[in-house]
């Protein structure tokens, strides 16, 4: 079955970097576009970034763009999400998702989740 499986999170003070991994299975990766959402505390889940299946189109949300990076490694069913200069209000729970043919948008209908993985980032 699809695995999706994130690490790499965990508390970081203010400006500082985490890089998140998701290792992906039970799937052809490179017929995926690949997402990063997060879900705050008490907040709704939002789309931070994705990766286009095909092309290299990356899409990033505003509140992160500057500061993240998406990038996959087909050969390694992976993807990464390089985080710089974090903030407080970047501390959530952060997904991967994994869209068929997609193009890493926000708007669409992710067809696979992993269960996350806690950044934490501290004033």
């Amino acid at each position: 079955q699809v695995q999706l499986v994130e690490s790499g999170g965990g508390l970081v003070q203010a400006g500082g970097s985490l890089r998140l991994s998701c290792a992906a299975s039970g799937l052809t990766f490179t017929r995926y576009a690949m997402g990063w959402f997060r879900q705050a505390p008490g907040k709704e889940r939002e789309f931070v970034a994705g990766y286009s299946w095909s092309g290299g189109k990356q899409n990033y949300a505003d509140s992160v763009k500057g500061r993240f990076t998406i990038s996959r490694d087909n050969a390694k069913n992976t993807v990464y999400l390089q985080m710089n200069s974090l903030k407080p209000e970047d501390t959530a729970v952060y997904y991967c998702a994994a869209d068929q043919y997609g193009l890493g948008t926000r708007d669409r209908r992710y067809d696979y989740w992993g269960q996350g993985t806690q950044v934490t980032v501290s004033s």
